[in-house]
């Protein structure tokens, strides 16, 4: 974590001495991402292919927890950690590294990490990953953790873990057909707002019935392609306001068109163009707009600065390689808008949509590009 980071809370304004303090909750699997980078093109059949770079860092459900934490909110996960040296060093990255609330987590014995290669390339990623499920909550007592040592979680989604999350203001869950989360409806009864995204239906069905929790859901947050197969439609602006019939607040993402956005409380909704960036690698990006736009809503931003946010922050961390450790802080936004406003053909409209960042923004920062260190795990000392 950068230590040139401006202490920005943006909930700062809203905070109450009752209010829980968990900010965002999320639970999931943790791999160790190693990450190659300068690679020409994809690797091919038979031989040897050199990378120019490599980078390891916590991946996974650690890419979401880091963009939540370097944007200033409070983040609780609940992961279970390999008994090896790569567990320790995620660890050890999310909770001193990034200031990750770790004490639901867990250490599980003689369970290895969940690993993930990714190969950077012409602005794409190939991967390949390896794990095991981890055991079951009650097959193995809790160990090496902070926090009471009670069972250790699972790595893969379980109905029986997290039984009894922390009260929070908000919590991320990932939507699989035809499974339900207990803690889900459990966190949306104790005031969470529950944001959801989902993976590709497998199944084939794309039925919105078979994704029981999208009935807590204050957000659903689905790709186009996604959007459109689980509602019928043909367009991803209808699919939006389709899906605003069933849940609050529909999200879809557009790619390269940026995203759409239906209150369905209001009706009101509200489109935000991608950003042009030079993308390097776009590993973790979706992770990086959801945690944007978590942070936008928990502070109470208008619809459409909440999707320029969630835009912004998913656009400055495919500038970087890696996974979580690519996420931006508070130092890399002001950087990019006290730069941005000083080129000579930025359209002022453009700029106007991101004006929002002004009373945020600490008034000084450092130069463009803030260049972060490359994620690897430390040398022995």
């Amino acid at each position: 974590m950068s230590t040139d980071t401006p202490g920005i809370d943006p909930l700062l304004a809203l905070r109450a001495p009752q209010d829980p303090a968990c900010d965002v909750f999320l639970t999931g699997t943790v791999f160790l991402d190693i990450i190659f980078t300068g690679l020409d093109s994809a690797p091919v059949r038979g031989t040897e292919s050199w990378a120019r770079g490599m980078g390891s860092s916590p991946g996974g459900v650690a890419n979401m927890a880091t963009a939540l934490a370097r944007l200033g909110l409070h983040t609780s996960l609940a992961a279970a950690f390999g008994d090896d040296h790569y567990g320790e060093y995620c660890w050890d990255a999310l909770e001193q590294g990034e200031g990750i609330d770790l004490s639901m987590s867990r250490t599980v014995p003689g369970w290895h990490s969940p690993v993930t290669v990714s190969m950077a390339y012409e602005g794409e990623r190939t991967m390949v990953s390896h794990g095991h499920e981890a055991p079951a909550p009650s097959a193995v007592p809790g160990q090496a953790g902070a926090g009471p040592t009670e069972t250790a979680p699972t790595a893969a989604p379980d109905p029986a873990f997290p039984r009894c999350p922390p009260r929070a203001r908000a919590a991320i869950a990932s939507l699989v057909p035809g499974r339900s989360e207990p803690w889900v409806a459990t966190a949306a009864r104790h005031g969470a707002l529950i944001f959801a995204d989902v993976g590709w239906d497998e199944t084939g069905r794309w039925d919105l019935d078979a994704l029981p929790d999208l009935a807590h859901c204050e957000a659903f947050l689905p790709n186009a392609e996604e959007a459109m197969r689980y509602t019928r439609t043909d367009c991803p602006r209808a699919a939006a306001h389709a899906l605003a019939e069933r849940v609050p607040l529909a999200v879809v993402t557009l790619g390269a068109e940026g995203a759409y956005a239906v209150d369905g409380r209001t009706g009101a909704a509200a489109q935000v163009p991608a950003i042009e960036v030079e993308a390097l690698d776009p590993t973790g990006a979706g992770d990086v707009f959801v945690a944007g736009f978590v942070t936008g809503t928990l502070a109470d931003w208008p619809l459409a600065d909440r999707l320029a946010f969630a835009g912004l922050t998913a656009a400055l961390s495919v500038q970087e390689f890696g996974g979580s450790l690519s996420a931006p802080g508070w130092a890399e936004i002001a950087a990019w808008w006290q730069r941005i406003r000083t080129l000579d053909d930025q359209d002022p409209t453009a700029l106007e949509r991101y004006a929002f960042l002004e009373e945020l923004l600490p008034t000084t920062a450092r130069a463009w590009p803030l260049r972060r260190a490359v994620p690897t795990i430390g040398f022995r000392q």
